[in-house]
This record gives structure tokens, sequence and C-alpha cells, in this order.
């Protein structure tokens, strides 16, 4: 029996009406169509300055990845930690862009088929850049700065075994250059700090979208928000397998990921357990303005029909000469002008 009432929170007719409850919610606030063609170009323009901020940042990405991490002191009594074998990665590197990036913006976009509210799409995709573009940034500097070296380093330094040391017990590494600044590059984990910053900020997304919680006790909602991060950390523990990072790493770079998504979403979200955690900031202030012109433009209505209501009952009056009929007439016009 319970299992029976908890599967039927995952049917397609449950899942239907979960998305149907923001698009009852924009009726009944009179909202209009924002759709990519009615006001992307102006939204885009509105925060080309954002845009810019985040091309920026990329630019700043690529020269931390060019950048020489610091070499810091590695002695002989240190390697003991340091002989793990060199293997390859379980998680490439060239996959880390398509789930923690292109996913969550397939997710978004399929969210504004079924909604068609471009705020949604623009805040959440930009949203999303940010929180990786961000944690990306912190994550290297703080690589190039730290310069710890990998659970694999030995083998990086050393590919033939054959240790060398300077007179102060420093290592003189003879491998391949590129493998030992790697091997520089171990704190913290960008494969981790990448996944809890894209993957992160869809499980906010996603908590806000299905009101996980919304107080009515739907445990199971959970499952949905709790998915993307148990890929995030098992991508993490991936990182402590295959030896190319300490499991201290791991957890930095979880950990830093999560809190730059948690400060982007609520940048563009309000908190996933607000009643209006299923929209972004700049759709209800597009609600509130379009509902405030509309009393505007009612309130400036209204005196003219009066007025031209009370011109076009007067004129009979006068044609009669009546002042018992213009009084009259005067008070019907009023009248018609409430009811109006």
């Amino acid at each position: 029996m319970a299992w029976g009432n908890i599967r039927s929170l995952f049917t397609f007719s449950n899942v239907r009406n979960t998305f149907q409850l923001s698009r009852i919610r924009k009726v009944q606030l009179g909202a209009p169509a924002h759709t990519i063609k009615s006001h992307g170009a102006a939204l885009a323009m509105n925060h080309k300055h954002d845009w810019l901020i985040l091309l920026f940042l990329a630019m700043i990405e690529v020269s931390l990845l060019i950048t020489h991490p610091f070499h810091r002191f590695v002695g002989k009594d240190m390697m003991e930690d340091l002989k793990y074998p060199m293997k390859d990665n379980t998680v490439p590197v060239w996959s880390v862009p398509i789930y923690a990036v292109l996913l969550p913006i397939a997710i978004f976009l399929l969210v504004y088929i079924r909604r068609g509210d471009v705020y949604d799409l623009h805040h959440s995709t930009l949203g999303l850049l940010f929180s990786v573009l961000v944690t990306a940034v912190i994550t290297d500097a703080i690589k190039d700065a730290v310069g710890r070296p990998r659970p694999d380093f030995f083998y990086r330094c050393f590919p033939d075994g054959k240790e060398f040391y300077d007179r102060l017990g420093n290592v003189i590494c003879h491998g391949k250059a590129s493998d030992i600044k790697e091997g520089h590059k171990s704190f913290p984990s960008g494969h981790t700090s990448w996944s809890f910053a894209g993957l992160g900020f869809l499980s906010f997304y996603l908590s806000g979208k299905i009101q996980a919680f919304d107080r009515r006790g739907h445990v199971a909602k959970l499952c949905i928000v709790f998915l993307p991060l148990l890929v995030a950390s098992l991508i993490g523990v991936s990182r402590v397998n295959d030896y190319w990072h300490h499991w201290q790493d791991v957890f930095a770079g979880g950990l830093l990921g999560l809190v730059v998504a948690a400060f982007c979403y609520r940048q563009f979200f309000p908190n996933p357990y607000d009643d209006n955690g299923w929209g972004p900031y700049a759709y209800f202030k597009a609600m509130e303005e379009s509902r405030c012109n509309t009393n505007t433009s009612d309130n400036m209505t209204a005196p003219d029909v009066q007025a031209q209501g009370i011109q076009v009952v007067n004129q009979p009056g006068r044609q009669n000469g009546g002042a018992v009929g213009n009084l009259s007439s005067a008070q019907d016009a009023m009248e018609s002008g409430r009811s109006l």
C-alpha cells in the first residue's frame, strides 16, 4: 500500500500536474506571454554586462589553465604517500562540460517549452554559467597557488622509478613536462567542484520547480532533488579511486562548488521552499509591473468615459429646454458612469 502511494508520485499525470500548477498560477496572476521572440532580445540586452563578465571569467579561466602551478618542496620521506600508480580518468575531462553545463541547459529548455517563460530560461542559464565559471576560476586559482602534489606524483616525476634529489632534498623530476605540471594540481578537485557547481545548481532548480518543500510530505520528490547530487558525489569518489586526488581535495572541491551554486541560484530565484520558489524574481517583477500598468490605464479611462456620457446625455436636454430634464439627464449620466 505504501509502495503504491510512493510509485503514484512518479506517474505521468502527477508530473504533468506539478508543472501545470505553475501555469495555473500564471493565469491567476494575469500573466502575459514571455517568450524568446517577444522578450528575449530585450532581456539579453538588459543583462549585457552580466554576459560580458561571463566572457571575462572565461578568459581568466583559460589564463589560469596555462599558468604553471607553484612547485612546492617534495622530499623523499613525502614520497611514501605519493607512489600510487598513474591511471586514466574514469570520467574524462571532455565529459565534464557535457553533464555539468549542457545537461542542465537541456532541462531548462524542456521547462521553457512547457511553460513558455523566457525569464526562467534566461536566468537559469545565466545563473548556471556563473556558477560553473566562478567555481572554475576559484578552483584553478587555488590549484596554481597551492601546488599540492597528486597521489601519483612519484611516477609523474620519476616514470622509470629512478629517484633524483638535490642537495636540499627536493625532487629533481625527469618525467614528461605536462605530467609534472598536472602533478602539482591536486587541491582542490576540479572535476568535483565543476560537478557540484553544475549539478548542484540543477538540484536547486528542480527542487523549486517540483515544489519539493511544499509541506505536503511527498518525500519521494527528494529523490529527484538528490539525484544530481548523487551523480556529483560519485564523480568525486572516482577521482580518489583513480589516484588523481586525495580525499581532502574532493571534499573541498565539492563544498566549493555547492556553495557557489547556492549563491548563484539565489541571485535569480527565491529559496526553493518559498511559495514562489517555482519562478525567478524577474518573472514576478514583470507581473507586478503588468498589473500596475493595467490599473493605471483603467483609472485614467474611467473619468473620460463618465465625462463623455454626461455630454452625450445632456445634449437632448438642452434641445428640449427643460431645466428638470437637464438635471434628470445629468443624474442618469452619472449613474451610467458608475455602472461602467
